[in-house]
């Protein structure tokens, strides 16, 4: 592997900012100064991948890349899908210390439900990109009744500021709720969709991605996905484009 790679692999920084700090004579091999054209020898363990070389950045080892690990998260209503140690209502504070999990998109701080953990960059970037139009699914409850003519404007994209949403599904549940997939990731899409329209939004909660669906695991709980479960997702994203 490519010493670049290796250290974005690990964790550490992103592959440009790795191929900066080579080039700014921060990284060593062995005791030596590195350069662009290194690779890196791995020995496999039950954890990962380690490193034959010792490579240092600014005089530090850096770690083993971590074997991968896919975890799913039913987030509360309050949780900060953004990783700040400071802030005392962040996710990372929720995360454990091993292996090192990364959120697959966020959930805003006023909703909830399914959440994807991840160390695999290749997933995240395939479900995250929008060229690849993978599916979300919510459950959503308005701050009242609504008729069959939201529905269909909802449908059928619903224009705000300067974006106009892609046509999607949707299907009533009740009087003031439904269910609505996604396959944009606009930022609060679903709550300026609704207010667009002239509705608030009171309750959001992500059931699905695309095969992985949130079932009964409670709130405030994470899990390992199933081999099933990983074996499920990784086909969509191989097939999906």
């Amino acid at each position: 592997m490519r010493l670049a790679q290796y250290i974005a692999s690990t964790g550490l920084c992103s592959r440009r900012a790795a191929t900066r700090r080579i080039r700014d004579a921060r990284v060593t091999i062995d005791g030596r100064l590195a350069n662009h054209i290194d690779s890196i020898s791995f020995i496999e363990t039950t954890n990962g991948l380690h490193p034959v070389q010792n490579v240092c950045v600014d005089e530090q080892p850096i770690a083993e890349i971590e074997a991968k690990a896919y975890w799913i998260f039913n987030k509360q209503v309050g949780t900060d899908c953004r990783l700040l140690p400071d802030d005392p209502s962040s996710l990372i504070h929720l995360l454990p210390a091993q292996p090192r999990l990364y959120p697959v998109g966020r959930l805003d701080k006023d909703s909830h439900g399914l959440l994807l953990l991840t160390n695999d960059g290749y997933l995240t970037q395939r479900l995250m990109h929008p060229d690849f139009n993978h599916s979300k699914i919510y459950e959503v409850r308005l701050d009242r009744h609504f008729d069959d003519d939201f529905i269909e404007e909802m449908a059928a994209g619903v224009s705000y500021k300067a974006v106009t949403t892609k046509p999607c599904n949707i299907r009533r549940l009740s009087d003031d709720q439904f269910e609505i997939i996604l396959t944009q990731g606009l930022n609060r899409q679903i709550r300026r969709m609704s207010q667009a329209l002239g509705y608030k939004v009171i309750d959001l909660k992500r059931i699905a991605i695309e095969s992985l669906q949130l079932g009964a695991l409670p709130e405030g709980e994470m899990r390992p996905l199933t081999c099933e479960e990983e074996s499920s997702l990784k086909g969509v994203i191989k097939h999906q484009t």
